[in-house]
């Protein structure tokens, strides 16, 4: 593999770097990704995709996280159906399993694309943050149990002025269980600062799709009430079938917090929907939050248009600087 650089300031695309694409949900970049690895296919230049989203990783999870795995068609996806529901995947194991799958691609002399929308997950691979494995603390989170998530929030804040840590923004953290969790790695890498395994920064050029918020609402409500046509309280019943304590699914946000509230009978239809759509708004809120933030932490983001054709959108990014 060549040896990688950090990718804050890289403004041209060369056959070493990776192309990322982020953006908020709703905002159509795993289409665009599909549209740019397919055509740099055509073009001899095979390109695989690699996911970067938290909850894209559990298996029988597909209407609630967005899969739409029948958009890849043939091009080959990576982190994508890789652990049980019920678990707690992380930080650390993405980091780990990214630069697995990134090195495999390149092993093939194809070109890896990240697309996703978690920026955590997208900044840590891009920058090598030095992580360590983090085993549960059953003394600090019993410590911990009963307190809000604003009285959490505070404490986490402080362990991370504490670390100088740029980790768990509140786009990841958005329930009690999440900010524990949160509380524990950041005490467990102050105590314990060496990482189980050193990674380096992956060079890449990082484009983002900017669409508009007025259409990005829209688009986010009907997204939402598709899938719950598509069968979304059904996935959510098969998961508490198949004995996932519903405290389990709430810890994965967003559907499948307030859609098992729905099912266990703790709130009506209309509240869960009403709800969930508002929070969903504030998630992608959130994510473009996190996005400016990497800009400002130096990371140079390529915006491109939504609502430009796709097209226009694939040739932008192939073209840039004329170096692919």
């Amino acid at each position: 593999m060549v040896p990688c650089t950090s990718s804050a300031n890289s403004n041209t695309i060369t056959m070493e770097q990776m192309i990322t694409i982020l953006g908020p949900t709703a905002c159509g970049k795993t289409t665009l990704a599909v549209a740019v690895a397919r055509r740099l296919t055509s073009m001899g230049r095979p390109a695989e995709i690699i996911s970067a989203d938290s909850r894209q990783v559990y298996r029988r999870m597909d209407i609630g996280t967005g899969k739409d795995l029948s958009e890849y068609g043939d091009v080959p996806y990576h982190l994508i159906d890789i652990c049980e529901p019920g678990t707690k995947y992380n930080l650390f194991q993405y980091q780990q399993d990214f630069f697995d799958a990134y090195q495999n691609i390149r092993s093939r002399g194809a070109l890896p694309i990240l697309c996703g929308g978690t920026g955590l997950y997208i900044e840590a691979v891009l920058r090598g943050y030095r992580l360590s494995p983090v085993p549960q603390n059953q003394e600090l989170r019993d410590a911990l149990e009963g307190k809000s998530l604003a009285e959490l929030t505070r404490m986490l804040v402080d362990l991370k002025a504490q670390n100088g840590s740029n980790m768990h923004n509140t786009t990841d953290v958005d329930s009690c269980q999440r900010a524990i969790r949160a509380i524990e790695i950041e005490t467990y890498n102050r105590e314990h600062p060496l990482p189980r395994r050193e990674l380096p920064p992956v060079e890449s050029v990082v484009f983002g799709v900017d669409i508009d918020r007025d259409l990005r609402r829209a688009k986010i409500t009907r997204r939402l009430k598709a899938r719950l046509e598509e069968g979304m309280i059904d996935e959510v019943r098969s998961l508490l079938a198949e004995g996932i304590p519903a405290e389990d699914i709430l810890y994965y946000g967003l559907e499948y917090k307030f859609v098992t509230e729905y099912v266990t009978g703790q709130t009506t239809y209309d509240e869960m929907f009403s709800r969930l759509e508002i929070a969903i708004h504030q998630f992608a809120k959130r994510q473009m939050t996190w996005f400016r933030g990497m800009e400002r932490r130096g990371f140079t983001i390529h915006w491109i248009d939504a609502s430009l054709p796709m097209e226009e959108k694939v040739e932008r990014i192939l073209t840039m600087n004329n170096k692919l």
